[in-house]
């Protein structure tokens, strides 16, 4: 049996695992390992790959930036997931708001200092990361399409600086970075959509609120189309294995996303039209085994 104190403190971190979400940042380490491996450098051992020092500090630093970005997100939007998420919000207020800011602070001194163990331009790239994230939660967020490009962006930017990390400039990356990038871009309008309410009350000029819920689903219909051409140019011009699979599949969903996207109206229809993409985001990550199934036995020597 627990004391009371144990279950104080397994509480307290449940709670600050919730406002990092924690499970978010597993994936990101999964898909930058992943990527590694099978796309950026597939030319290299794999043990090389795997035991990379410098690749396993970049990882590390890019999940101690984003769990950071997220609780200054929080910290900011404190009152509006009280409406928009109560229990996850009531679980969240389980640890301090100045012990959150005192983890942000430690989380991207912790970043700054993994970040120099790799270069002095991986330094400045993690401070310019990190300000972006803070400038991003403090002003850009409530503003329409430049708060949303903006999070698109920033989502992405942890798989760039792998990109650079080994200077491959293949044009299939692009093409697999512009299709993540629109579902991305998917989801922060979903998520626009589900928060109505809560974006209201807080007076953020999000593209729901500012242009109406027709508009929004006028335009995500028309991502849902541009998304359709990377998937095209990954099926038919680049070799990706049995990757074609997922692709396949993700036509089905997206054609079954705008479907229920038209007869939407209300926060659980919302909740799982971006339940739906993050399912794609998710499965997109470990579909990446599916580029060469053989890849791991080939590259062990």
């Amino acid at each position: 049996m627990l004391t009371r104190k144990q279950k104080h403190v397994l509480l307290k971190f449940f709670s600050m695992f919730s406002v990092v979400r924690g499970y978010n940042i597993l994936v990101v380490v999964i898909a930058q390992y992943l990527t590694s491996i099978y796309i950026l450098a597939h030319d290299k051992p794999l043990r090389s790959v795997v035991f990379d020092l410098n690749l396993l500090t970049l990882v590390l630093a890019s999940s101690a930036a984003i769990a950071a970005g997220y609780i200054i997100n929080n910290f900011y939007d404190s009152e509006k997931d009280l409406i928009n998420r109560p229990q996850k919000s009531m679980l969240d207020r389980l640890v301090g708001q100045n012990t959150k800011l005192s983890f942000y602070f430690v989380l991207n001194f912790l970043t700054v200092v993994l970040a120099s163990y790799v270069s002095f331009r991986a330094v400045i790239f993690f401070s310019i990361y990190i300000f972006a994230i803070w400038f991003y939660s403090h002003k850009l967020k409530k503003l329409p399409f430049i708060g949303n490009l903006t999070s698109a962006t920033l989502t992405i930017i942890p798989f760039f600086v792998i990109f650079i990390y080994y200077k491959n400039f293949e044009h299939v990356i692009f093409v697999h970075a512009m299709f993540l990038f629109l579902i991305i871009s998917m989801r922060e309008l979903t998520k626009d959509l589900e928060n109505i309410k809560g974006d209201l009350v807080q007076n953020y000029k999000t593209i729901p609120i500012v242009y109406g819920e027709n508009a929004s689903k006028v335009m995500l219909t028309i991502l849902v189309l541009l998304t359709l051409v990377p998937t095209y140019l990954l099926l038919f011009y680049f070799e990706i294995g049995n990757m074609t699979y997922f692709f396949y599949l993700c036509i089905l969903l997206l054609l079954a996303f705008v479907i229920l996207l038209w007869k939407s109206n209300s926060k659980p229809q919302y909740l799982l039209l971006h339940n739906i993409l993050k399912f794609i985001i998710v499965a997109g990550v470990f579909s990446i085994l599916l580029i060469d199934v053989n890849v791991v036995l080939n590259r062990i020597i």
